[in-house]
């Protein structure tokens, strides 16, 4: 959304706020990768400079290119959701996150919101649905979330690796709403996550 005062072929006169509605991302690859050199390469991901072209041009770029990782929406019988507090090095500070987890090689990120919900939380799901998937950060890095809702919840013993800080914290929807509101959750696929649960799961039309 972008105010302006403009004549287009498709809009028309307009005076105020653009809103462009209908618009989605095509999935196309609109540049063509010569080569990529590897600047660093972790456990889990590696940093490249890529080089590209765009028509006649030949660029470079560093990015980061990582398996794809998997988040959770745990929902217990009564409605409320666990979420868990779990201390995050890079931005030296405690988050409310949802649970989540790198995907491991071959593995289908559906099998891996199970192990990771069952890791860090203790509760195995006995139903689990997709539930939105997204870019996480496109500008830097190819890392792609994918977030399912797990219900019908049996609780276990956590299986937490070694050195997570994690504890499990068990909030109703509307208190968590509250929170997203006043910008209490910082992390960005849980605040993700959470809306996208409450307008397709809360906010759905009776059954007929």
């Amino acid at each position: 959304v972008r105010s302006a005062t403009r004549n287009s072929p498709h809009l028309g006169t307009v005076d105020g706020p653009i809103i462009l509605t209908g618009l989605r991302s095509s999935g196309k690859s609109w540049r063509s990768i010569v080569s990529d050199e590897r600047l660093l390469q972790s456990r889990t991901f590696q940093v490249v400079r890529r080089t590209y072209s765009i028509g006649e041009r030949v660029l470079s770029r560093d990015v980061i290119l990582h398996p794809g990782a998997v988040a959770v929406v745990p929902v217990l019988n009564d409605g409320r959701l666990c979420l868990i507090r779990n201390r995050r090095v890079a931005v030296e500070r405690t988050l409310l996150e949802i649970p989540a987890g790198t995907l491991e090689p071959g593995e289908p990120p559906r099998k891996t919101a199970e192990r990771e919900l069952l890791e860090e939380t203790g509760y195995r799901a006995g139903r689990i649905e997709p539930l939105v998937e997204f870019f996480m950060s496109p500008g830097i890095l190819n890392e792609r979330m994918y977030v399912f809702v797990a219900t019908d919840l049996t609780a276990e013993a956590p299986q937490r690796e070694a050195g997570e800080e994690i504890e499990n914290v068990v909030v109703p929807w509307q208190e968590l709403e509250a929170m997203l509101e006043r910008g209490e959750i910082e992390d960005g696929k849980t605040i993700a996550a959470l809306w996208t649960y409450q307008r397709r799961y809360l906010q759905r039309p009776p059954a007929d």
